[in-house]
């Protein structure tokens, strides 16, 4: 087709497969949350991430890995209790990261997250820009992979902390909490805004999503309490008796558990 050589496109009427969509989409409960930030809050060492930290401002801000990862002292504003995705530019003390999705946003933080961020940002040595990367860390990339230009925009993107998927991995075992990702973080606090009743609007918005459809599909999970809200909807429109009407003889037949009598 590209070169001309055929008429009509013989595949013009094969359509994809039509996929199912799986609504189970993986979040954490309260306690499972619980569980892994007790977990985090283990992991001490000057050369490992901030763990219990980074999965708080996960839940609370819903943000990727990767804006974790690039988030600055500069983004955080401890007055007003907000933190901003920005994008940075490649300079001396930071290196080029572009953001996903949308435009920038601005995101709130809980009374409890700011005191956490004050207490990191008072025990870090100064001159280190970067909020969650363990300094060790930032100085092996400034001195030696920056210096060297064994560093790109996608390295900022996928390989600021070595290992990270592991380490979580081993957070979740510590936890017992079942086999999950850290992006189920994100899932999680995005799920947790929409049943506080922000619109999916909003929602949408505050995760950085330029698609409503992104927001709907993926991230917005059906709990168990939607489920009796629509069960109860149901029961009260469909009444025992109209059901006794239609199908009296096997109603009849079992009680209000289910079991035959």
């Amino acid at each position: 087709m590209e070169r001309h050589q055929l008429e009509e496109n013989p595949l013009r009427y094969v359509k994809a497969p039509r996929s199912p969509e799986n609504p189970q989409i993986r979040t954490y409960t309260e306690d499972e949350c619980a569980r892994m930030l007790s977990a985090a809050s283990e992991v001490q060492n000057d050369s490992v991430l901030e763990w219990d930290l980074t999965i708080t401002l996960a839940l609370v801000t819903a943000m990727r890995k990767s804006e974790l990862l690039n988030l600055t002292w500069a983004d955080i504003d401890f007055e007003e209790r907000t933190v901003s995705v920005l994008p940075k530019q490649d300079a001396d003390e930071t290196w080029e990261w572009k953001i996903k999705d949308t435009d920038c946003r601005i995101l709130p933080l809980t009374e409890d997250t700011v005191r956490l961020l004050a207490g990191l940002q008072n025990r870090r040595p100064e001159g280190y820009p970067y909020v969650l990367v363990p300094p060790g860390r930032y100085d092996h990339i400034q001195k030696y992979l920056r210096k060297t230009g064994r560093w790109s925009l996608c390295h900022a993107r996928t390989s600021i902390v070595h290992n990270f998927n592991t380490q979580f991995d081993r957070i979740l075992a510590k936890a017992a909490v079942k086999k999950g990702t850290f992006h189920g973080i994100r899932r999680t606090a995005i799920t947790n805004w929409f049943y506080q009743d922000l619109s999916i609007y909003d929602v949408m918005k505050l995760a950085g999503h330029s698609k409503f459809e992104t927001t709907y599909r993926f991230y917005l999970q059906v709990k168990d309490g939607l489920l009796d809200r629509a069960r109860k909807a149901t029961t009260h429109a469909v009444s025992p008796e109209l059901l006794q009407k239609c199908c009296s003889s096997d109603i009849r037949g079992f009680n209000k558990r289910g079991c035959q009598t």
